[in-house]
């Protein structure tokens, strides 16, 4: 579970050791969740987030991120509706502690839009890709990883509202300047054809 530098005080002993026992099982849930195995994650992180919010508080930011984890385990194991809530009221937590453009507010933003793309929701999706992919190109610039990754996405949710061409060239344009900044032997310019290719998007040159 990764750490964040805050002004709290120091925890006593027995706070750190729930803080570790968090992380161990945020990490175990993790793996499962990489796994496939998201019904098994599920009870981990919700005991990891019930821990963090006892022991951190329910805004501090490890706590947020399992919040988030949980939240995507949800909806991977096909309680979408309520995973789709709580990424939301994780993403609103996010701007309220790290602010609207902070990574971390944009991770659950993307993650939210996945989810209504999963869900079918894909007006919504489409918005919300967009969003997230002009946020990271501001901060980030738009050729870095994250940026490459959001671009790919909102190419996936215009793909599913319908509108393939314009899907097409997101991916193309996407795929370009990756293989251009990264190298095409890159494991994310990898991971963004492979993405392209299961959705239908991308044919592989043989």
């Amino acid at each position: 579970m990764p750490t964040h530098d805050t002004d709290a005080p120091a925890l006593n002993p027995i706070a750190q050791a729930r803080v570790r026992e968090s992380a161990a099982r945020n990490s175990a849930a993790v793996q499962l969740f990489e796994n496939g195995r998201h019904d098994e994650a599920v009870p981990l992180f919700e005991q990891a987030l019930a821990s963090c919010r006892s022991t951190l508080g329910s805004d501090h930011p490890d706590t947020l991120i399992v919040a988030g984890n949980l939240a995507v385990a949800y909806v991977a194991s096909g309680n979408r509706r309520k995973g789709i809530k709580l990424i939301a009221g994780n993403l609103a937590a996010r701007v309220r502690v790290f602010g609207d453009d902070h990574p971390e507010t944009l991770t659950a933003r993307n993650a939210l839009a996945v989810a209504h793309r999963i869900n079918g929701d894909v007006d919504t999706a489409v918005d919300l890709a967009k969003q997230v992919a002009v946020q990271r190109s501001r901060a980030l610039g738009p050729e870095h990883a994250d940026t490459l990754t959001s671009r790919m996405g909102l190419a996936l949710a215009m793909a599913a509202a319908g509108h393939l061409t314009v899907a097409h060239g997101l991916v193309s344009s996407a795929m370009s300047d990756a293989e251009t900044v990264l190298g095409v032997d890159h494991e994310h310019t990898l991971a963004l054809l492979d993405c392209g290719e299961s959705n239908g998007l991308l044919r592989r040159e043989v």
